[in-house]
């Protein structure tokens, strides 16, 4: 059930972000549910590598640890991708507004 509202409230913070710059809604809202899956997988693959380097003896079998672990960091790299996204529009928009300012002058 929690995997479901996580799922959920991803979806809307980015769907809300793209509406608001115009952009495609549900590209973004399916963009940040992958970034968050794809966060944690990475955030997999880097713990089994150290497990085998530094011989961490994690319990694979027992993944519930591992699970919660995993959602911050998948939560973590949703943030950082939204702050991107929110940041890149930001001067886009800055731009389009300094062209409109222009319409009508007399160029010289």
């Amino acid at each position: 059930m929690l995997g479901l509202l996580l799922i959920f409230f991803i979806g809307k913070y980015f769907y809300e972000l793209a509406q608001d710059y115009y952009k495609h809604r549900w590209l973004y809202a399916i963009l940040g549910i992958v970034t968050y899956y794809a966060s944690g997988a990475i955030f997999g693959v880097i713990l089994s590598v150290f497990d085998f380097i530094l011989e961490l003896n994690i319990n694979w079998d027992d993944s519930f640890g591992v699970n919660l672990l995993g959602i911050p960091i998948g939560l973590a790299g949703c943030y950082i991708f939204y702050i991107m996204l929110k940041n890149r529009w930001e001067k886009e928009d800055l731009k389009s507004k300094d062209e409109i300012d222009d319409i009508g002058k007399i160029t010289e």
